[in-house]
């Protein structure tokens, strides 16, 4: 991934509402969810989703497909993925105390991913 890709992606994700469509989809792999349901999970307003969804996609995070008449959406996880190697790569300059607070069930809770429900 070259910087500016990066630098799109995580502008993309530098919001509460786009993170939560990513933790809202990922689970979902490649079969995602239409967009009217995401909508109605989430609670938001069809013009304000798509607006979030449309920031996500251009910056290369979700795919979309059509199937009659709804449209589907789904994270593309290999560029979750190369996202977060970029900044563990070329900016972290891969150091293992990073690495170590990126690892699920860290001992003690240290590091451990969070579920985000908590709003901060």
């Amino acid at each position: 991934m070259d910087r500016s890709k990066a630098l799109a992606a995580l502008s993309a994700l530098a919001h509460e509402t786009r993170l939560d469509l990513i933790r809202l989809l990922t689970p979902r792999g490649e079969e995602g969810m239409a967009a009217g349901q995401i909508a109605e999970t989430l609670g938001i307003a069809a013009p304000r989703l798509s607006f979030h969804l449309a920031a996500l996609e251009q910056a290369g995070l979700l795919r979309s497909r059509k199937a009659a008449r709804n449209v589907f959406y789904s994270v593309d996880v290999r560029a979750i993925g190369s996202t977060m190697a970029y900044v563990l790569n070329h900016c972290c300059c891969d150091h293992p105390e990073v690495r170590a607070a990126c690892t699920h069930g860290v001992a003690g809770g240290q590091g451990a991913v969070s579920s985000g429900t908590e709003k901060t």
